[in-house]
């Protein structure tokens, strides 16, 4: 059966962090929340952190909104986790599965969430990170695990069996969420709903396109690449002697 917007029951996030974007895409109920991380503040232009977390927040107070940490110290970790908590609360911490120098960080995290701290635990890539990380936040604050489907899928990897076991293991607890993340098409979409996933996030450029969703047949869409092809033809002043 062909999908539509109205008929998803994943939940919907925009990923990026520019505000305009952000306010714009807040105003369709379909959007349920937000991400960002140090990658997509650099390519904002971000300087002041605190100051666009807590401007963000109070221009979507009411919707999930993921900021993550950027020390790869633990200790300091922890403690700008505590500070970007404090900006709101809808405010969910992204912190990594690991440091850069790949020392896990399930111990914190697990320490946070049951103190009350909403956690993003973020760049999971394997079933054994999902596993320990759904173990972690199991029974603390809501919480949530991105699990990186869209880059396995740029490497030639099949992500269907990590997102499966991970939403499985997730749907058998009552505190915890997976995010389907590093979304690249549309049909990610309907594989994340078809999947039972809780959560997909997805470029302003992807989600844009989702009213579209069960709008055209195939043979529609066939025709009017057809046309389009020859508008222009056409309107390049293409010729050719036969």
């Amino acid at each position: 059966m062909t999908k539509t917007l109205a008929g998803l029951r994943v939940k919907l996030f925009t990923d990026g962090a520019d505000k305009a974007q952000i306010v714009e895409m807040a105003k369709n109920k379909w959007i349920a929340g937000f991400t960002t991380n140090p990658s997509l503040l650099k390519q904002a232009g971000v300087k002041n952190y605190a100051a666009f977390g807590c401007d963000l927040v109070a221009a979507v107070p009411d919707r999930h909104i993921s900021f993550e940490v950027f020390s790869d110290d633990i200790s300091e970790m922890e403690a700008q986790a505590r500070v970007i908590n404090s900006w709101g609360s809808n405010v969910y911490v992204k912190l990594p599965v690991t440091t850069t120098r790949n020392e896990p960080l399930f111990d914190m995290v697990r320490k946070l969430s049951h103190e009350g701290i909403k956690i993003n635990l973020t760049a999971m890539f394997t079933e054994e990170q999902a596993e320990q990380g759904v173990a972690a936040l199991d029974g603390g604050a809501p919480s949530v695990v991105s699990v990186f489907a869209g880059r396995l899928g740029d490497f030639g990897i099949d992500y269907r069996p990590i997102m499966q076991r991970a939403i499985a293991r997730a749907r058998a607890t009552k505190t915890v969420e997976v995010i389907w993340a590093s979304t690249r098409e549309v049909f990610n979409v309907v594989e994340a709903d078809e999947m039972g996933c809780h959560i997909i996030t997805a470029p302003f450029d992807v989600l844009k396109k989702l009213p579209n969703l069960g709008t055209k047949t195939g043979a529609e869409l066939s025709l009017a690449a057809v046309k389009a092809f020859r508008t222009d033809a056409v309107a390049a002043g293409l010729t050719l002697k036969v």
